[in-house]
């Protein structure tokens, strides 16, 4: 979908850096061992007895899970091919070995035990949460068509006039706003556009330019967390917060909103002081320059009101009874039956995105289907395990492997294991807020890994610039995301306790 966007060529520099990182010469013999390394200890797993892992009436289908999932979770964090890729792969993996549909010889039932419905795992492509995103990616697309985003951008940004500290929290509020709705990297890639002009206007030697540019990927970062799309791990913690089969804590839109929204909006505010602190600017006004406009045509208008009914039904999900899921279709059809999206605009969304959480759900599914997650609930003692422990932990590495790896497919490996510990830990939650503190937890940890170049692409985008050293992007970066975690934490146990959500 970026293509679209004034800075798709910001993202093909990042695209670039990716590439370059991942595949330079110099690190063919290492790729080459990390793909044998992978290959092994998938075979191993795979291969190994039943008896060996200690769970009593293990099948062979479910010990081919426990191997699928060592893989996607050795893939993901080497990342030796794209995250989407490893999700196509977990999901083929599983239709060929542990489903009704799978290979003959290698999918006996009385042999390996009972199979997974091959409907079910292709389901996980159409889950309702795909809808949210796909939702979320047709107002995207149809904004930039009518030129609507840029207009917005240009009327908000106008009340906060000339002074260069009140046009840095601008763009911080601005780009945090658009992130809870627009893919946080092509919100990036638009607002760093909407600030070369900027740039050109202040002093080569002073530190306004790094503040400015890189109050963009923070407020990127930090925007995603407002709203169940905002970025994927959210729609993956509302995925096991709401499965009828599982937590069923019925989590809605504007509930979500109801508490984010507010977080993000004193962490954007306390982003800002630091950024004026850490990186002052000498020139102490600077104009302001936004080209492109609204197009004054039919389409826009419908745009217009679409957007603003398509997110007041998500907040008013509780009265409507319309549950956000299907509000994501309703900007699909009015769009596709006036015209406004065309079957070209489908290419323009991020269809990787969308694969890769789908992987991640295929993981899940695996687990609960196949019975393995009964099983690990009644072999290994959760109830014994200390609720702070398991908060902490979950936190902490959900926020290391996001600095490193996609934070969606860190969510991805995370979730399902934490849902699962959840249910088995019951009422013991209950003095850390509940499962709703552990699971969305991760998803804001996963949200404040911004510390390197590569841990998230708004933060390539800015790096790409080259206004912006590693170190400086470090420094910011940690500070923001723990504030992030420990206001985000101390938030949702307070919820949790007071039973708010």
């Amino acid at each position: 979908m970026f293509k679209l966007y004034p800075g798709y060529h910001l993202v093909q520099a990042y695209h670039k850096l990716r590439y370059e990182r991942r595949f330079h010469p110099d690190k063919i013999f290492t790729r080459s061992a990390e793909i044998v390394l992978v290959v092994l200890a998938t075979l191993l797993v795979w291969n190994l007895p039943t008896t060996f892992f200690g769970i009593d009436g293990l099948t062979v289908v479910q010990q081919r899970i426990i191997a699928i999932f060592v893989f996607a979770t050795l893939m993901w964090v080497l990342h030796l091919i794209s995250s989407w890729a490893t999700s196509v792969a977990i999901m083929g993996l599983m239709l060929l070995f542990t489903s009704t549909s799978g290979v003959s010889f290698m999918c006996n039932p009385d042999e390996v035990g009972e199979l997974l419905p091959y409907k079910g795992i292709m389901a996980c492509f159409a889950d309702p949460v795909i809808m949210l995103f796909i939702g979320g990616f047709i107002l995207a697309i149809a904004a930039t068509k009518t030129g609507l985003d840029a207009q917005l951008a240009k009327v908000l940004l106008k009340p906060f006039g000339k002074k260069s500290d009140h046009v840095l929290l601008g763009f911080l509020l601005i780009t945090g706003l658009f992130s809870m709705f627009v893919s946080n990297t092509a919100t990036a890639a638009m607002m760093l556009t909407f600030l070369t002009p900027v740039f050109k206007q202040l002093p080569p030697e002073g530190k306004g330019r790094i503040s400015l540019a890189l109050s963009i990927p923070v407020a990127a970062n930090l925007g995603g967390m407002g709203t169940p799309i905002g970025t994927p791990p959210n729609a993956i913690a509302i995925k096991y917060l709401n499965d009828p089969e599982g937590l069923n804590l019925n989590l809605g839109f504007g509930e979500w909103m109801m508490f984010m929204v507010p977080l993000v909006a004193v962490l954007l505010f306390l982003s800002w002081m630091l950024l004026r602190y850490m990186f002052p600017f000498t020139q102490k006004t600077v104009e302001l320059k936004i080209e492109g406009g609204m197009k004054k045509n039919t389409q826009t208008y419908i745009v217009i009101v679409t957007f603003f009914v398509t997110v007041a039904l998500w907040i008013c999900e509780k009265w409507t009874g319309i549950n956000s899921y299907t509000v994501a279709l309703i900007p699909f059809v009015v769009f596709a039956l006036t015209g406004i999206i065309d079957k070209n605009d489908l290419e323009e969304i991020n269809w990787s995105v969308i694969w890769m959480v789908a992987g991640g759900f295929a993981l899940g599914y695996g687990l609960n289907q196949s019975g393995l997650a009964a099983l690990a609930i009644e072999s290994v003692p959760f109830g014994d395990f200390s609720p702070i422990v398991i908060l902490l932990i979950s936190g902490f590495i959900c926020y290391l492997l996001s600095n490193f790896i996609s934070n969606s497919a860190t969510a991805a490996l995370l979730m399902p294991i934490l849902a699962l510990v959840c249910s088995a830990m019951g009422d013991k939650l209950a003095p850390i807020g509940g499962t709703s503190t552990v699971l969305i937890g991760v998803a804001i940890a996963a949200s404040s890994a911004m510390i390197l170049p590569v841990s998230t692409p708004p933060n390539a985008l800015a790096y790409s610039t080259n206004l912006v050293d590693q170190k400086d992007m470090s420094k910011i970066g940690l500070i923001v995301g723990v504030v992030s975690m420990i206001l985000g934490y101390a938030l949702l146990y307070l919820m949790g306790t007071m039973h708010m959500i």
